[in-house]
Formats: structure tokens, C-alpha cells, sequence
């Protein structure tokens, strides 16, 4: 190895090549020689043969590195401290499939590690977005209709790194979100994989993980000017005009109302105005057609269940809270496109991870849905089926069950039919049973909790009472017992 290294150091190329094969070899899931190579000092050497003049002491020097860092933390560190991610991005520019496979290999394995996260973000993202992502999505100049094996495992690597990227802080999501072509290309790759009927492919999986997790937080970390366009008049404006109209509404009922109602439509019509035309980069996020999209991927994606988890997640990330917009979205997701049958048949999964977008999602379209009794009329009876029979049950998870709970709380309260289809359909021993049976950790708690909101709020319906006790079920079952 002391020999490889001093290869290394050479002037002639054939013998640079040849230290950096050995050392290539040698650290292939070896950990030992991966501490060896760093106490010797190889990876500054290694480093700078990134640029060499000969593509192939390029490659065997990445493909080393590659090793090297492999499950290494001190060697991950000696490379970026020994310059290793500018070195890296300088050799993008080299048209070489085997070299750029190696490079982003490399920027992938680096970007599991959340303190090396942000440098790595402020150091790659415009350039691998423009050498690598836009290119090979088919957004630049090229359209790309078929990628090559190597081209495939470049895109890989480099939507794994930004996957990575992306999950880790609120700084580096806003600079994604920011950064010049970025989102176009994972949305242009995503929609082009749909035609294409490969949505299946883990470049795929990578680019919606990435859209899901830019999609979170959004509104609270967009640009202020963005989220008043979205957002329209201010609440304090609406709640003076409501109060102004309260005043007068005994006198001028229907006119008055139909005024508020025309006021509400142009309002919307004004905002999808706003947005109506094509969308760029970070607008994608919170636009209308993106909901269409992954749509899209709900209903094709039949295999790969991380993919429909991150499309429910980043429908369920920009329909959560209590902004206009994510109400708007709420709608179209409803009403335009029609989302309730197809959430509803993906309910059928036992996959816990996708249970939680899908019920997180359908728990945001019940806040925000117009009609509550026709939306329970749909919903009730799949949702009970998803909840255990006790809190003591492991699965489905306490986030699945407070989701669900929650999803049939926003039904109840505006809705005597959701209560009576509980009822009706056996719901009332299972959130009984998860209210009053379960062991005192946290999560069991709230779940516990959530089911005991939604008994306390059927039970405002006196002319259920009748029904509640010929199931066999008395006041105390409902009352909110302390929580």
C-alpha cells in the first residue's frame, strides 16, 4: 500500500493509474486498508489526480475514492478537507459516462451524513443540476427519450444525493427550491417516465421523494410575496368585511349572501389566474397540475409502494394547515381530479409508511371538503376498517391511528351522517376500545386522545342516543375521560 500511495505522487500517468487500481481494489469492503490509505495520507493525492489530464487516471482515482468513503467517516472527512467536492464538480465538465458514474456515486454517499449536508448543498447543487439533472431529465436542450445503462445510474446517483439533501434542514430546502432548473427537471423526468410507462424506475422513486420533500413545510417557507398572492386578502381584511356584513345580514339576507358567495368565486378565479399559466421551478410545488401529477403516479406506480408514499406525502404536505391555498388544493384534488376513489382503493395496503401519507392526506381533504356528509358517505366505512380493534395493537401505527381518528373527527363535527355511518358500520367498540385499552407511551396516548375527541363529538347528536344504546354503548363510553 505505501507503494500504491507513492504511485500516486508520480509524474507518469501509467503509474498513477496503477496506485490508484490497487488502492481501488484493495478498499473494496476492506475497513482496515480504508484506515491505512487515510494514516499514509492517499486521499490528497487521490484528490488531485480528480482533474488529471487522462480520463482514465481520472477514473480509477474517483473509483478509489468511491471505496475509500464507503461506510468511513474520517475518510468522508479527509475528502472534503482535502478540497475533494470542488475537485469533483471540475471533473462534471468531462463528457464520460464512467467518470461522472463514480463522481456522483461519490456526492451520493457523501450526502447521507446530515453535517456534511449543507457544505455539500452549497458546493453541487447549480452544477449538477445543470451538467447532470437537467440533461439527462430531458428538460434541457436534448430531449432525452431513452438513457443509457450508465446514463440511468448517473441519474440515480445524483436524485439519491439530492434525495439526501433535501431531508435535512429548512436552509437547504429553500436553496433547492431556489436553484435555477432544479424542480423543472425532476417534474419534466417524472411526466416523461409516465408516457413512457416507466414509472416503476428508482430514478422516478428519487425525483418524487425530492418534490416530496421540498413540498414540506411550504407554506411557511415559501417567499412571503408568493404566499400573498396565494393567500389573497389578509385575515384581518376578511374578518372586518365579515363582521361589516354580519351587521346588516338580517336585513339584507339573500342579497348579501350571494354578494359574499360571488366575492369568494372571484376571489378564486383571481388566484388561479395567478397561476394559471405554466409554472417554473419552485411554482411547480403548489400549482394546480402538480396535483395531477402525482395523481398520475398513484394510480400507475403498482410495484414500487416508496413511490406512492411519497406522492401521498407531498399531496399530503401542501393540503396540511389552515392556509387558503392548501384548501384550494384540497378542491382540486376533489373536485377537478377526483382523488377520493383512488385514495380510497390504495387504503387496501398493509405498507405502514404508505398508510400514514394516504390517511394524512384524506384527513386534510375532510378538513377542507365543501359537501362533509357526501365525502362521509364514501369514507367512513374504509377508514374504520384501517383502525384496530384496541389501542394494544402494534399495527396499524399510532400516527395511522390518530390520522384516521382525526380524518373522522373533521367529518363528525359537521356531520350527523359520518356519525350515524360510526355507528352503523361497528366503529363504535373500536374507538372505544382504542380510547380506553392501551399502554402509556406517548404516541398510544394521542392516538387514545383522538379517538375519545371523536366520541365526544358524535355524542352532540342527540338523535343518535337511541342508536348509540341499542349498540350497547352508554354516556360514560363517549365522555372525553380526563384527556
Amino acid at each position: 500500500m505505501p507503494t500504491a500511495i507513492n504511485y500516486l505522487d508520480e509524474p507518469d500517468q501509467n503509474l498513477q493509474m496503477l496506485g490508484a487500481a490497487y488502492i481501488q481494489h484493495e478498499c473494496y469492503h476492506n475497513n482496515d486498508t480504508k484506515k491505512q490509505v487515510n494514516q499514509l495520507k492517499g486521499i490528497p493525492l487521490l484528490v488531485q489526480l480528480f482533474t488529471s489530464e487522462s480520463q482514465e487516471v481520472q477514473r480509477y482515482a474517483t473509483g478509489a475514492t468511491r471505496n475509500l468513503i464507503y461506510e468511513s467517516m474520517d475518510n468522508k472527512v479527509a475528502l472534503i478537507e482535502s478540497g475533494g467536492i470542488p475537485k469533483l464538480i471540475d471533473a462534471l465538465k468531462e463528457q464520460d459516462d464512467e467518470l461522472r458514474k463514480n463522481i456522483t456515486g461519490i456526492l451520493w454517499n457523501l450526502s447521507s451524513k446530515d453535517n456534511l449536508k449543507e457544505r455539500l448543498a452549497r458546493e453541487t447543487l447549480p452544477e449538477l443540476t445543470e451538467k447532470i439533472l437537467i440533461p439527462l431529465s430531458g428538460t434541457g436542450d436534448k430531449d432525452i427519450i431513452e438513457l443509457s445503462p450508465s446514463e440511468s445510474d448517473i441519474f440515480f446517483n445524483t436524485t439519491g444525493c439530492l434525495r439526501n439533501l433535501s431531508s435535512v434542514n429548512e436552509k437547504t430546502r429553500q436553496q433547492m427550491r431556489e436553484t435555477r432548473g432544479l424542480i423543472d427537471a425532476l417534474v419534466g423526468y417524472v411526466q416523461k417516465c409516465l408516457l413512457d410507462t416507466k414509472v416503476e424506475e428508482k430514478g422516478v422513486e428519487n425525483a418524487v421523494c425530492v418534490l416530496r420533500n421540498l413540498s414540506y413545510q411550504l407554506y411557511t417557507e415559501i417567499p412571503p410575496s408568493a404566499l400573498l398572492r396565494l393567500e389573497g386578502p389578509s385575515r384581518a381584511q376578511s374578518s372586518s368585511k365579515g363582521e361589516a356584513i354580519g351587521c346588516e345580514k338580517s336585513c339584507f339576507r339573500f342579497p348579501i349572501s350571494i354578494f359574499i358567495l360571488k366575492l369568494q368565486q372571484n376571489q378564486d378565479l383571481t388566484t388561479f389566474t395567478e397561476v394559471s399559466r405554466q409554472p417554473t421551478d419552485i411554482e411547480w410545488l403548489w400549482h394546480p397540475k402538480i396535483v395531477e401529477l402525482y395523481n398520475q403516479v398513484l394510480q400507475r406506480c403498482e410495484i414500487n409502494s416508496t413511490t406512492r408514499e411519497a406522492a401521498a406525502g407531498a399531496l399530503q404536505n401542501i393540503t396540511a394547515g389552515d392556509k387558503r391555498w392548501a384548501s384550494i388544493l384540497s378542491r382540486v384534488a376533489l373536485e377537478q381530479n377526483r382523488m377520493l376513489p383512488v385514495i380510497l382503493d390504495l387504503l387496501r395496503t398493509n405498507n405502514d409508511l404508505e398508510l400514514r401519507s394516504l390517511t394524512g392526506f384524506l384527513r386534510n381533504l375532510s378538513r377542507h371538503a365543501k359537501d362533509k356528509n357526501d365525502m362521509a358517505t364514501k369514507v367512513v366505512n374504509p377508514l374504520l376498517a384501517k383502525l384496530p380493534s384496541d389501542g394494544r395493537q402494534k399495527e396499524p401505527s399510532s400516527d395511522v391511528v390518530m390520522n384516521t381518528c382525526g380524518a373522522l373527527n373533521n367529518l363528525v363535527t359537521s356531520s350527523m351522517v359520518a356519525a350515524r355511518d360510526i355507528t352503523f358500520f361497528d366503529g363504535l367498540p373500536k374507538l372505544v376500545g382504542i380510547k380506553t385499552s392501551h399502554d402509556s407511551s406517548p404516541t398510544k396516548l394521542k392516538a387514545a386522545k383522538a379517538a375519545a375527541t371523536v366520541l365526544s363529538n358524535m355524542f352532540q347528536y342527540k338523535k343518535l342516543h337511541k342508536d348509540y344504546r341499542s349498540k350497547g354503548f352508554q354516556k360514560e363510553d363517549f365522555s372525553d375521560m380526563g384527556f
